[in-house]
């Protein structure tokens, strides 16, 4: 894929010019794929209210992100409160897989599956989620930069700018996957458009964590103890043997899963349920990848054997837009834009 270069001491408006406007087809061919979508069920409306009230949330939100999604806006055409829609859709609409690991050696090893487009318009005849198919072609890595060195890396959705996944060379990895419940992220958007503003955006926690951490220790808690909008975990690994947990977070409270909390946790597997509950049948992509991570063992714990795991099905379906594994103490990043053929799971 791409590599693009975000320069954090130009404006914030000027940010994202070169990726917005290379792939602003792109990003216009996603939105309106959203628009057919939801005209099916609200009639166009939604879409009059997206762009009539969305552009005076996009006011409220911290800096940089609002002038950052206006320079997005002009680069591409696409009005403002579309481009609003798109970022915050994250907040509630993603599915992953993230695996986090150590070696013999206490070398950490991290990994990402993203899956994304659940429900958004299923292709019957060639059994594509068509939104799914689109954020392939959206995809680009990220060096993040200040005074021309990067501060870290991250794989983005062109004109998306939190952090799904992300590594601050020598110091830690991130990535964040969704977390269903029953209070989800709507009731977060909720309270901010009603003016109580006290939580943060996760993809927007998770870059300044990203941009302003610099310690495991200090990343963790900040995921652990920073008041949300939606409910998520945050999979966190470090630079030393044993720096690695799940965070799982609702609103307000969070619980905390170690790697090596027991002699056989050498890794850590993290879907869309949590941990202490078997997840459902229809969807039990954590098993089937605790197997694979059992059959590579610790003693073969590398790179291309992470890639292998995040590339068996199901952990690799039809959502699934990209994988990203990582080695932060010899800085070594490796994303791939993937595409699950068939006999696949839809997810």
């Amino acid at each position: 894929m791409p590599t693009y270069v975000v320069d954090l001491d130009l404006p914030p408006a000027e940010r994202w010019t070169k990726l917005a406007s290379d792939k602003k087809v792109e990003i216009k061919n996603l939105i309106q794929n959203l628009k057919n979508i939801s005209d099916a069920f609200f009639h166009g409306k939604l879409i009059y209210l997206i762009d009539r009230f969305l552009p005076k949330l996009t006011e409220t939100l911290p800096y940089p992100f609002a002038d950052e999604l206006k320079g997005i806006s002009n680069a591409t055409g696409i009005p403002l409160g579309e481009i609003t829609m798109y970022n915050i859709f994250y907040e509630i609409f993603t599915v992953c897989t993230s695996i986090i690991a150590q070696d013999k050696q206490g070398k950490l090893y991290h990994g990402r599956n993203l899956d994304f487009g659940l429900f958004l318009g299923w292709d019957v005849q060639n059994k594509t989620w068509s939104a799914t198919e689109i954020l392939r072609t959206m995809v680009a890595n990220i060096e993040f930069q200040r005074n021309g060195k990067t501060l870290f890396r991250s794989v983005q959705f062109a004109g998306y700018v939190g952090i799904l996944t992300g590594m601050k060379p020598k110091i830690l990895t991130l990535t964040i996957d969704e977390r269903f419940q029953l209070k989800g992220g709507y009731i977060g958007l909720i309270e901010w458009i009603l003016g109580y503003r006290t939580g943060s955006w996760m993809g927007f926690l998770a870059r300044k964590v990203m941009e302003n951490s610099t310690s495991y220790s200090e990343a963790k808690q900040l995921l652990t103890d920073t008041r949300l909008l939606a409910p998520v975990y945050f999979i966190l690994g470090g630079n030393q043997s044993g720096e690695g947990c799940v965070i799982t977070r609702d609103l307000n409270d969070a619980d905390v899963w170690e790697l090596g909390s027991d002699p056989s946790k050498w890794f850590l597997v993290q879907t869309n349920y949590d941990h202490w509950n078997n997840p459902p049948f229809f969807d039990d992509r954590r098993t089937p990848t605790i197997r694979c991570m059992n059959k590579l063992t610790q003693d073969n714990m590398t790179l291309p054997g992470l890639f292998d795991v995040l590339s068996s099905k199901p952990a690799l379906n039809k959502l699934t837009t990209y994988t990203a594994i990582m080695q932060v103490n010899e800085d070594k990043w490796e994303s791939y834009i993937q595409d699950c053929q068939e006999p696949c799971m839809p997810w």
